[in-house]
């Protein structure tokens, strides 16, 4: 038999958990299924000065414990599963998971999103161990203080984090693999003429240096080949982030980037009962007070659902 509940959440980051705990206390036992990265992406944050009420800071993976701690004394079940399948075509709405299947008088969607990084062996040694290489500006860019710092990528996204690294860092240096961006114009033109940005054209990062902190990277020229080192302590990945959002492709409206659309000013997707939240449905903000202040909303948004409905 399938594991039943009221609520169904799925994911659980700040978004996920929020919701559980809104969900819980109003005595709608809901049950969460991890997901892949159970915590979500701020499990791989060393420091986390910007969420309130932490005025000291808080490491990532211990924030998310005291979020699950939360959420299940109210009466949260979580299950450590990734749900691989769904069914919204009827309820209660159906999610297959790895180990088991689970079924849910409305459905939570807060799987997240995932940054896109280039896939380099040191890269990744340094983000996991918080050695200097990051993918959100706006978390960790305060850590870099009069440094000499990175940004990869040439959208929108790599013009906001440059300029935004200009208030606190010494240098910035901006690598984009091409001849030119293709952000906007106002963004580009913020970018170039700031004194503290230095654009590199036509470079590509081949590695990441240092053992336990970023101490540089080796630039390869695209066009000829040639590397060079750019002494940098921290490395700051713009190339974009992919929503989890897959398995609910061709059952709920997707933007063209994979973002699930919800109703302004709500959590609900085209499909009553469904509700989504987080970085899966937000490709503004992504940050986990926006991200939990969501997961309130598609909690309330639940509640008053399934008084309706019920």
């Amino acid at each position: 038999m399938p594991i039943h509940s009221k609520v169904l959440i799925l994911g659980s980051g700040p978004a996920g958990y929020t919701a559980a705990i809104y969900a819980a206390r109003a005595s709608l036992e809901p049950v969460m299924i991890a997901g892949p990265q159970p915590g979500g992406q701020l499990t791989t944050t060393t420091e986390v000065e910007n969420y309130p009420g932490f005025p000291k800071g808080i490491t990532g993976p211990e924030m998310m414990e005291e979020f699950q701690r939360q959420a299940e004394r109210f009466g949260t079940r979580l299950i450590y599963d990734m749900g691989v399948k769904v069914d919204l075509s009827k309820r209660p709405f159906t999610v297959e998971g790895e180990l088991d299947t689970y079924t849910g008088d409305t459905l939570i969607i807060s799987t997240g999103a995932s940054a896109k990084w280039l896939g380099l062996a040191n890269e990744q040694r340094l983000r996991l161990s918080g050695g200097g290489v990051t993918a959100c500006a706006t978390c960790d860019g305060a850590f870099y203080r009069n440094q000499d710092v990175a940004v990869v990528g040439g959208g929108d996204t790599a013009m906001e984090e440059a300029s935004f690294l200009t208030r606190m860092c010494r240098t910035v240096h901006l690598i984009h693999r091409r001849g030119e961006f293709r952000a906007s114009k106002i963004m580009q033109q913020r970018v170039l003429e700031n004194p503290k940005i230095v654009v590199h054209y036509h470079r590509e990062v081949a590695d990441v240096l240092g053992d336990s902190k970023t101490t540089g990277l080796l630039l390869r020229d695209v066009q000829t080949g040639a590397t060079e080192t750019l002494a940098v302590t921290g490395l700051f990945l713009a190339i974009g982030h992919q929503p989890n959002s897959d398995i609910f492709a061709g059952q709920l409206d997707l933007d063209d980037a994979g973002y699930i659309l919800v109703r302004p000013g709500s959590t609900n997707t085209k499909v009553p009962g469904v509700f989504a939240c987080g970085d899966v449905a937000d490709k503004h903000y992504r940050q986990a007070v926006s991200a939990a202040g969501t997961g309130c909303m598609a909690a309330i948004d639940a509640e008053r659902w399934l008084a309706e409905h019920s």
